[in-house]
C-alpha cells in the first residue's frame, strides 16, 4: 500500500487560497480516479476537486469552511501498490522515513524564503537568524508572500502567535499582526488623563480622535452575519486597496451614434445571430482599440517589475441574484469581431447567473469593465481587480441638452450622454496616462460610425 497526498490544485492567476465548502467523501470511503472528492470556493468561482488516483480516503486534514492555501495537502488517499512520483503533479508519495520528510520541508522552506524581498542587510541578518529557527515550523506560501510585501523578517515572523493547525501562522494571524504594527506606528502621542477626561475627543494641536463604539446587544440593530461569498469579496476589496494606490479619473461621452446604431440593428442582430445586442460588446470593442494604443494599461505588477500583457483579456463585472459580483473573462477580446464579443458577453453572463461558470472562465483577466449604469447610476469609483492595474466603469446613458459645435456655429441639441470613470494603480499608471486613455475611449465612442454595417 502507498499513501498519496491530495493537494489543493491551482485555481487561476492571483488565487492563493480557497475555502472548503463541502466534502463529498468521508474517511474510509472508496474513491475512483477523477471522482469529485470535495467542493471549494474562491472569491471568483466555486469548483470541484477530483481525485487523481483510485483508492480509499485515509485521512481528511481540513474541515468544511476552513481556508486552505493553494498547494496545501487537504487529504491522504491510500492506494494499492506503489505510485511513481512526478514533480509536475500535485501529488506526493509519502515516505515513512522521518528524515526524508524533514528534508522535504526544509527544501520547501528555502524556496519560499527566497521569495521574500527585503534589503540586502536584512537578508543577511535573516539568513543568520534562520539557522537558529526551529525547522519544524512551516509557513505557507501565502504567509511568506505577505511577509515579504510588508517587510517582515523571519525572526519577526517567528514571534507571531499562530492559531492554525499545530500553531501554524495563518493569513488572518499575519494580517492582524500587520494591522496592529501599523496602528502602533501611526498612533498619536498619548495625552494626559486630565485632558482626556475634560475633552475626550480633543488632543494636542487641532487634531481630533473619533471615538468608535461597537453596537452592543442593547442597540436597536439587526445583526446579519456575512455569508462565505460576501466575506471573500470583502477581503478581496480590502486587499486591493491595501496593494494599489487608487486614483480615479472621469470623462463624459456623447454616445448618440452608438445608441442610434444599436436601435437600428438590434432586431436584425437577434434574428440573424439568435443573440441580444447589448451595449456591453460595443463598449468592450472601444476599450480594446484603445488598449492597443496604450498597452501599459493592460499590465500587472510583480515585485519591482511591470508585466505588460500581450493578450487582451477583458473581465466584465456581472451582478448575481444575491447582489454580489463575479468577473468572467473574455479571452483574447482583440481577436473577436462584434458578433463574437456579443456571444461571449451573453454566454458568460448567462453562465454566471446560473452558477455554471467553470474556473477557467474567471482566470487571466488583464483589464476589467463594469457597467454601473445597469443600476441607473451615473458614475462610480470602482476598485481594481488584482493583479490588474485599471478598471473602467460606464454609467447610465441619459438624454441631455448639450452644446453641439457645427460648421454653421454652436447649437443646443438633445444628445445621449454617458459618464465614464476609471480607477487605476498609481504605481504604474500616472494621471496623464490614465486620463488620456479614458478620454480616448470616450472619443472612440463619440466617433462611432453611424453608417457601419452589421
Amino acid at each position: 500500500m502507498a499513501i498519496i497526498d491530495l493537494k489543493l490544485p491551482p485555481m487561476g492567476e492571483s488565487i492563493v487560497e480557497a475555502t472548503i465548502i463541502h466534502w463529498n467523501k468521508e474517511e474510509g470511503d472508496a474513491v475512483e480516479e477523477d471522482e469529485t472528492v470535495l467542493e471549494v470556493a474562491t472569491d471568483k468561482v466555486d469548483s470541484e476537486v477530483p481525485s487523481s488516483v483510485e483508492g480509499t480516503i485515509k485521512e481528511i486534514l481540513f474541515q468544511e469552511n476552513e481556508v486552505v492555501p493553494i498547494g496545501e495537502t487537504i487529504a491522504r488517499i491510500e492506494v494499492a501498490g506503489e505510485v511513481a512520483v512526478d514533480d509536475e503533479e500535485d501529488l506526493l508519495l509519502l515516505d515513512d522515513d522521518e528524515d526524508d520528510e524533514e528534508e522535504e520541508k526544509e527544501e520547501d522552506t528555502e524556496v519560499e524564503e527566497k521569495e521574500i524581498k527585503v534589503e540586502k542587510e536584512e537578508k543577511k541578518e535573516d539568513t543568520a537568524q534562520e539557522k537558529a529557527i526551529d525547522n519544524s515550523r512551516f509557513y505557507s506560501p501565502l504567509v511568506m508572500k505577505i511577509a515579504g510585501e510588508e517587510g517582515i523578517s523571519l525572526s519577526e515572523l517567528e514571534k507571531i502567535n499562530g492559531n492554525g493547525r499545530g500553531g501554524r501562522v495563518t493569513k488572518k494571524d499575519i494580517l492582524h499582526y500587520v494591522e496592529n504594527r501599523q496602528r502602533e506606528t501611526i498612533e498619536p502621542e498619548k495625552v494626559e488623563k486630565t485632558t482626556t477626561e475634560s475633552a475626550p475627543n480633543e488632543v494636542a494641536g487641532n487634531q481630533t480622535i473619533a471615538k468608535i463604539e461597537k453596537a452592543g446587544s442593547e442597540a436597536n440593530v439587526e445583526v446579519v452575519k456575512m455569508d462565505r461569498r460576501r466575506k471573500i469579496i470583502a477581503e478581496h476589496m480590502v486587499q486591493s486597496k491595501r496593494i494599489s494606490p487608487h486614483v480615479t479619473s472621469f470623462s463624459e461621452a456623447d454616445v448618440t451614434n452608438v445608441v442610434k446604431w444599436r436601435n437600428r440593428f438590434k432586431n436584425k442582430f437577434r434574428e440573424r445571430e439568435g443573440e441580444k445586442l447589448t451595449f456591453t460588446p460595443l463598449f468592450i470593442e472601444a476599450i480594446v482599440k484603445c488598449i492597443k494604443r496604450f498597452p501599459l494599461i493592460n499590465s500587472a505588477v510583480e515585485g519591482d517589475n511591470i508585466l505588460i500583457k500581450k493578450d487582451i483579456n477583458i473581465g466584465m463585472a456581472t451582478a448575481l441574484e444575491d447582489g454580489s459580483l463575479i468577473v468572467p473573462v473574455i479571452k483574447r477580446a482583440d481577436q473577436l469581431n462584434l458578433v463574437g464579443l456579443a456571444k461571449q458577453v451573453n454566454g458568460l453572463a448567462k453562465d454566471a447567473r446560473s452558477g455554471n461558470l467553470v474556473p477557467d472562465a474567471v482566470r487571466e483577466g488583464t483589464f476589467t469593465m463594469t457597467n454601473v449604469g445597469t443600476f441607473d447610476s451615473l458614475a462610480g469609483t470602482p476598485i481594481i481587480n488584482q493583479p490588474q492595474v485599471a478598471i473602467l466603469a460606464v454609467g447610465a446613458i441619459k438624454k441631455k441638452a448639450v452644446v453641439v459645435e457645427t460648421a454653421q456655429g454652436d447649437s443646443i441639441a438633445i444628445r445621449h450622454m454617458m459618464y465614464l470613470s476609471m480607477s487605476y494603480d498609481h504605481r504604474v499608471v500616472d494621471g496623464s496616462l490614465g486620463a488620456t486613455f479614458l478620454t480616448a475611449v470616450a472619443r472612440e465612442l463619440e466617433n462611432f460610425d453611424l453608417n457601419r454595417e452589421l
